[in-house]
């Protein structure tokens, strides 16, 4: 287990993990869980065929038979624990995680799923034969815990953790009504299982069984049902470390590699923004969702010198309106990438960075922008700032005149 975790998975775990930041080192982690617990599934189902086919439950016996299967399924659920850490263990170093501790909440619900992957692959192999337990509980345990975070139901990936590995960018965090949701289900799963264990395959202990289950998917929708793709809230701001010493006053995560030089870098390219006449708020944070009077500073924690002028200017892009999202026309698209680039170039990015983002002939129009006077640039970016407001105004990129 260990050896697949690392070898086969380790690409997928440490790709999109947010440098120094635990919860996200955390849900990447989760990314293993579907692979992990599908191998506790078969291991568990093996050792339930194998007791079933020695007759042990056919003789007379001191132990009950919880007693006789959690001995056997300690070391499965222990291999499924060993998985998930190393799978820990290779997000966190890919992310160079500073001095702390995981989500435990993340933990938790994948440690609760694994419980329940391996109890029902073993009450599969206790009705199954062992030739055929195995690899049913193999491939189905798999596409129960993979699949769900394909379909388009959100909520039903929340009854097995799905989508914890999409945790979490350095301004989010996990939502915990996903995590409630897959605890719950997963409770509810293992103690159906326990009572099939207990009491067998009769009528009662399988009403019992099958309504926990219902149980387990009813609280998951109750708790899971306005999620949406990924289950992630916005951080809490009181971890923000604010620098007020100079205008504007900086916020970062206390993450960031290079405090001293984002402040130094932000403040100049907002410095170079209102001089071109650009209003900024009193305020640069990198909170998920800026308070009024403040702008959004949209950087990593790893940034770049050369990102941190692309980072302040980001956060005077407008919101595409409604109409950019379902379909409608909206005439004002082309308008993005120019005055996107026009206000990278004013921050300060170069002229090569800001043509490789946006594109050449983006970054040549914003080029020429550059070369008007002040106040005609200024109007240029008012105009077609207006119009990507709006889902019916096309917008003016020609520009008129030249540097007189």
């Amino acid at each position: 287990m260990a050896g697949f975790v690392f070898l086969a998975l380790g690409d997928d775990l440490s790709a999109w993990v947010t440098p120094h930041y635990w919860p996200s080192a955390t849900g990447s982690a989760a990314f293993a869980l579907p692979f992990v617990a599908a191998a506790c599934a078969a291991a568990a189902a093996w050792e339930g065929a194998r007791l079933t086919k020695g007759h042990v439950f056919d003789q007379p016996a001191v132990r009950g038979p919880l007693a006789i299967a959690f001995p056997v399924l300690l070391p499965v659920l222990a291999m499924g624990l060993l998985g998930i850490l190393v799978a820990l263990l290779t997000s966190a170093t890919a992310a160079d995680v500073h001095f702390g501790l995981p989500d435990f909440g993340i933990l938790a619900a994948v440690a609760a799923m694994l419980v329940a992957h391996t109890l029902a692959g073993y009450v599969l192999g206790r009705v199954m034969p062992r030739v055929l337990a195995a690899p049913v509980a193999l491939i189905g345990s798999f596409f129960i815990g993979a699949y769900p975070a394909s379909w388009s139901i959100t909520w039903l990936r929340y009854l097995v953790g799905g989508g914890l590995s999409n945790c979490c960018s350095i301004d989010t965090s996990v939502d915990p009504r996903a995590l409630a949701g897959t605890i719950v289900f997963a409770t509810a799963v293992s103690g159906a299982a326990i009572m099939l264990i207990y009491r067998g395959g009769k009528a009662v202990p399988l009403t019992v069984a099958f309504t926990l289950v219902a149980g387990g998917v009813l609280a998951t929708w109750l708790f899971a049902r306005d999620l949406g793709a990924d289950p992630l809230q916005a951080r809490a701001t009181d971890a923000l470390v604010c620098d007020d010493t100079k205008q504007p006053r900086i916020c970062l995560w206390p993450e960031v590699e290079n405090p001293q030089m984002v402040h130094h870098e932000a403040r100049t390219a907002a410095s170079k923004l209102t001089t071109a006449g650009l209003h900024l708020p009193d305020t640069l944070t990198m909170a998920a969702h800026p308070e009024p009077g403040e702008l959004k500073l949209g950087i990593a924690p790893d940034v770049r010198k050369t990102d941190i002028a692309g980072g302040v200017a980001s956060g005077l892009l407008p919101s595409p309106p409604a109409c950019a999202f379902n379909g409608d026309p909206y005439p004002a698209a082309v308008a993005a990438g120019p005055l996107a680039a026009w206000l990278y170039a004013t921050a300060g990015v170069p002229e090569e960075a800001v043509a490789g983002r946006f594109g050449t002939q983006e970054g040549n129009l914003a080029k020429k922008v550059r070369q008007l006077p002040p106040g005609k640039q200024l109007a240029w970016y008012e105009q077609n700032r207006a119009a990507l407001a709006s889902c019916n105004t096309p917008p003016p990129l020609k520009i008129s005149g030249g540097n007189g």
